[in-house]
């Protein structure tokens, strides 16, 4: 075995002949020998000249300890892979060359070659070199794959019609993808209806979105007579809460009517359609005639009332000497929250009021108000007199600002009449003849101030 001392084996640069000479004070150890090799590896300018003695070639002349290398970071991000679709019988036994010649080609049905994309993705194949292949893009390849699953899930459903299996063989993947995130019984019914009425991938965004948006709109007026069921009354509700947007927009608001009549598919969802396209439907929500809400009671709060309720509502209070700048300033949105039922509000406020959750109020959402009146002669009927020169408390809904009823009463401003801060509460029909549209919101309730003796809650009013 030749040694690292030996001059006559290893010939190093000249900056480096005297470091590594025969003539070191002591033989190198292991060590020093692992030493040498690093600096020998790490210092580029280092070279060596083995001997013309042609064993000196051989690796067994020449030992250097082998160190441990440094251990090299792992990948840990693995890209998304589809599970895995059964293939077609005649698709099982391909190779690689063989299931890119039938990608290239499109030899098929589509939804029978799309599972040979998830197969190509398992081989370690990603999506550009896909894409170079076979031509199929990588959007293409994403929608074809999601597509096929969606298909394979609707397949054996009882409810499925063979028109829609026979239409989906020759295409339609872009459909099938859209509809991805419903459920499979809706999946079915929403996959006949689109076939049934030729729609396209638009309008499959829309139903599918419609029909995930639908269940949290229970509260909406109209809600009650679609059926949740029914892709095409999802739809249609849809379109009918729409129109609603578009009251002082006719022909938005007609067009949006249009295709929630064409959408619709019960004969309840068609009717209420119909109502609201004749106008005899802007009375009604959720089935119940508006009148029922109309007649404002007027309630005298009781002393410890409010105490003794089980529920009871906050609400911001706004001077009616502030106008329609102070109604503007209210928070809009106050809700509870948490297990003690905090109140939050949007925005800070110093002013409000506690009052028992009556009827009138647990229908009203989070935008409703108090209005402090300092004399109930600015109520448009024929005050109680037990009553006419107490202050009030005004509680209107700002979530109802539109003047949809002639009998019911809003908070209105900027109506000149002396009336204080020009705030006042109106009839619906005035309103109209006076070519008003919009309010600050439709009164609910009027509140009377405690006092000693008891009065009748709902007081007599002369509605003329």
């Amino acid at each position: 075995m030749l040694s690292l001392s030996s001059p006559k084996t290893l010939s190093l640069s000249s900056s480096y002949s005297t470091l590594f000479s025969s003539k070191l004070p002591f033989p190198p150890s292991s060590s020093s020998s692992s030493s040498l090799r690093i600096l020998y590896k790490r210092n580029s300018t280092i070279t060596s000249n083995y001997s013309s003695n042609p064993s000196s070639h051989s690796p067994t002349n020449l030992i250097i300890p082998k160190s441990n290398s440094a251990a090299q970071p792992q990948n840990f991000y693995q890209p998304y892979r589809p599970p895995p679709s059964p293939l077609p019988q005649k698709y099982q036994n391909l190779d690689t060359p063989g299931i890119i010649e039938v990608l290239s080609n499109r030899l098929g049905l589509w939804h029978e070659y799309a599972p040979l994309i998830s197969s190509l993705f398992r081989d370690g194949f990603t999506p550009p070199m896909i894409e170079e292949l076979t031509g199929i893009s990588g959007v293409e390849q994403n929608r074809l794959v999601v597509a096929a699953q969606v298909l394979e899930s609707i397949a054996e459903s009882p409810q499925i019609e063979p028109e829609t299996l026979a239409f989906f063989d020759s295409g339609g993947s872009e459909l099938l993808y859209e509809i991805r995130l419903l459920s499979a019984s809706q999946r079915t019914l929403t996959a006949n209806y689109i076939v049934k009425r030729n729609l396209d991938g638009d309008k499959a965004r829309e139903i599918a979105r419609s029909i995930k948006d639908f269940p949290a709109r229970q509260d909406e007026p109209g809600f009650r007579c679609f059926d949740y069921n029914m892709p095409g009354d999802c739809w249609a509700f849809w379109h009918f809460r729409l129109s609603r947007e578009f009251m002082l927009k006719p022909d938005k608001r007609n067009s949006a009517l249009a295709a929630a009549l064409e959408a619709a598919e019960t004969d309840k969802a068609i009717e209420r359609v119909r109502e609201e396209i004749e106008g005899k439907g802007r009375d009604k929500a959720d089935g119940r005639e508006k009148e029922d809400a109309v007649k404002v009671p007027v309630v005298r709060l009781r002393m410890g009332e409010v105490a003794e309720a089980t529920t009871v509502v906050v609400l911001p209070v706004s001077k009616a000497v502030d106008g329609e700048e102070g109604i503007g300033n209210v928070p809009l949105n106050c809700r509870t929250q948490g297990e003690f039922g905090i109140v939050v509000s949007d925005k800070g406020w110093d002013r409000w009021v506690v009052l028992p959750k009556w009827a009138p109020l647990a229908g009203m959402g989070s935008g409703g108000v108090a209005v402090a009146f300092s004399n109930a002669r600015v109520l448009p009927w024929r005050v109680n007199r037990t009553y006419v020169g107490e202050p009030v408390l005004v509680v209107a809904d700002r979530e109802r600002r539109e003047i949809e009823v002639d009998e019911g009463f809003y908070l209105v401003a900027g109506i000149d009449d002396g009336s204080e801060g020009k705030l006042k509460v109106e009839k619906g029909s005035k309103l109209k003849e006076m070519k008003v549209r919009k309010s600050l919101g439709m009164v609910v309730v009027v509140v009377r101030p405690p006092k000693d003796e008891l009065d009748d809650e709902l007081s007599d009013i002369d509605w003329d």
